[in-house]
């Protein structure tokens, strides 16, 4: 049994994501990050950045030290964990896809994510509309589309069959309105966003946050807004 510690986030849908895909089993543990849960101390022993998601496998893949439970934060550790548990959506017989898996995996981790977030930040929640920083992170979001649709212009998806790599990107793909992206204007990219938002897995993932979490992110109470981006009290 693998414990999910998650929020409605898109770092969190890439998670409910693979384990829909993989049909594992799995407790989901919510952790409200407009409400502060994530400083809770209990959540900190496994996340110690105090972020989501985090995870608690009891049946790891190895024998722990004294038998403990595999703990792991950083949701792209995660999805490699998870693949190479379930031997699922990480090519184990071919490295050449493997690698590319696993490198548009760190491309996500490492770009998209990032300019994407900030890009929410700038353009929805921060206080003051600063025009340069809107305009830096919606031109990198718009560059990183460009090099999702030029990767996928010859093949269904990022590295080959269906992998970690699309899980991770799609979550910060769905968000593209809030980023003022048009998907029409990345047809590669959009077939690619429409053939995974399709998936029954996907239809799962997202129903559980739908459920889970009925405020939308832009009505967040100004406590939680101070809780999220560690705006400090005058």
């Amino acid at each position: 049994m693998i414990d999910l510690y998650y929020w409605t986030t898109p770092n969190g849908h890439k998670i409910t994501m693979f384990l829909e895909e993989a049909k594992m089993r799995y407790r989901l543990i919510p952790v409200n990050i407009g409400k502060g849960e994530q400083f809770d101390p209990t959540f900190l022993q496994i996340a110690p950045n105090n972020r989501i998601p985090a995870m608690v496998d009891y049946k790891p893949m190895q024998p722990m030290p004294n038998d403990e439970p595999m703990t792991l934060f950083e949701s792209g550790a995660m999805l490699l964990y998870l693949a190479d548990k379930s031997k699922k959506f990480l090519d184990r017989k071919n490295a050449y896809w493997r690698k590319e898996a696993i490198q548009w995996l760190f491309w996500q981790m490492g770009g998209l994510g990032p300019m994407a977030g900030q890009n929410h930040h700038f353009g929805t929640f921060a206080p003051e509309k600063l025009p340069y920083a809107i305009n830096r992170y919606v031109n990198e979001t718009a560059r990183l589309y460009g090099v999702m649709d030029k990767r996928l212009a010859d093949r269904e998806f990022l590295a080959g069959n269906y992998s970690i790599a699309d899980m991770a990107c799609y979550p910060w793909v769905v968000p593209y309105e809030r980023q003022q992206m048009n998907l029409d204007n990345f047809p590669n990219l959009k077939r690619w966003f429409n053939a995974i938002k399709e998936r029954p897995a996907t239809i799962r993932a997202y129903q559980i946050a739908k459920d889970m979490n009925t405020t939308p992110a832009a009505q967040a109470t100004d406590e939680a807004r101070r809780l999220l981006f560690g705006i400090q009290k005058k």
